[in-house]
């Protein structure tokens, strides 16, 4: 299942070495570049230790942050007062901005880019030379000017601006990840932390349960056992379904009869997260449920309408690649 997961990954490789976020056979606008998608597609590479392909992806990262890096000279002079001005999430195959569909503002695709960077530069020096480097210490600085632990974005799921605790986490794990490499201020992570505190175990002021909420606990780790087996005992309760685990109760994406889409995703993350707890019960469980949502092909959809019928983004490449990723976790 790795092995046949992995071709279907490869296949949403660009020539700018970043992967779409879906096949481009499917009209949903899916065959595009997303900065956070990349990342978490990344893991897959890093699991099966397939080191061309993961530094491909991140020098592609970086490409991006230099080619607009004129965006991040101008938020970091100035608190940016509009959405277009921050750096943006979404892209074409050309590399080129998309500026219509999604909310623009996505903080934690920074700190997640801060956070794998970090991790990765000491296995794999994924930086290639001053000029990477030079960028790192910028969005450093980004984050700090557009005082991330109180700027409303539109989070992990490009919706309303609220302020995020998934958002403010990865930016939190970022900064401590990549003051391994270089000098971070201890308050500007001190005042995430602050935050991130007042926001717990809430995702936003809208939303108490969020699957997003998952990621303090994988990728970041950076919450306390207490927490973490809270947001897991109120998924378990209020958001896990057949085929996967709606983001938040009330979601209107896919939505039919009144009935949120279930995320495949979900369960090879949650399965993630109990692992990383050392709950193997708990992990096997999930991951034989990610195993029955899984096509004839092995592919793995984003989602299922009514918790019964897949939608035309499959394989989602970040879910695929969380999928291999727990099988090899």
């Amino acid at each position: 299942m790795i092995n046949i997961s992995i071709k279907h990954l490869k296949k949403l490789q660009t020539p700018s070495g970043l992967f779409k976020a879906s096949s481009t056979t499917s009209k949903t606008g899916y065959d595009r570049i997303w900065i956070r998608d990349n990342l978490y597609i990344s893991l897959a590479f890093e699991s099966i230790k397939d080191i061309k392909t993961l530094k491909q992806i991140y020098h592609g990262l970086l490409n991006i942050f230099l080619k607009y890096e004129y965006k991040i000279d101008c938020a970091i002079k100035e608190k940016p007062t509009k959405d277009y001005e921050y750096i943006h999430p979404l892209y074409t195959l050309d590399l080129e901005e998309i500026k219509t569909g999604w909310g623009w503002k996505q903080n934690d695709s920074i700190g997640l880019s801060l956070f794998k960077i970090g991790q990765l530069e000491r296995k794999y020096n994924i930086i290639r030379n001053e000029n990477d480097f030079k960028i790192i210490k910028k969005l450093i600085k980004y984050l700090e000017s557009i005082k991330y632990w109180e700027d409303k974005d539109n989070g992990i799921w490009e919706e309303d601006k609220e302020l995020h605790a998934s958002s403010v986490g990865a930016c939190i794990a970022g900064l401590k990840e990549i003051s391994k490499l270089t000098t971070v201020p201890k308050e500007l992570i001190s005042k995430g932390e602050l935050s991130l505190r007042s926001i717990l175990p809430k995702e936003s002021n809208s939303k108490d349960i969020d699957l997003a909420l998952l990621s303090l606990i994988y990728p970041y780790n950076i919450i306390n056992i207490k927490t973490k087996k809270e947001i897991l005992h109120n998924m378990e309760k209020y958001l896990v379904r057949k085929n996967g685990i709606i983001r938040y109760q009330n979601d209107k994406y896919y939505n039919k009869n009144n009935t949120e889409a279930s995320w495949c995703m979900g369960f090879p993350w949650i399965a993630i997260c109990y692992k990383s707890m050392n709950n193997v019960e708990k992990y096997k469980e999930y991951l034989s449920k990610t195993i029955n949502c899984l096509d004839s092909d092995i592919k793995l959809p984003e989602l299922y309408i009514e918790d019964t019928t897949p939608n035309k983004n499959t394989p989602l490449g970040w879910g695929q690649s969380l999928f291999i990723y727990a099988l090899n976790y």
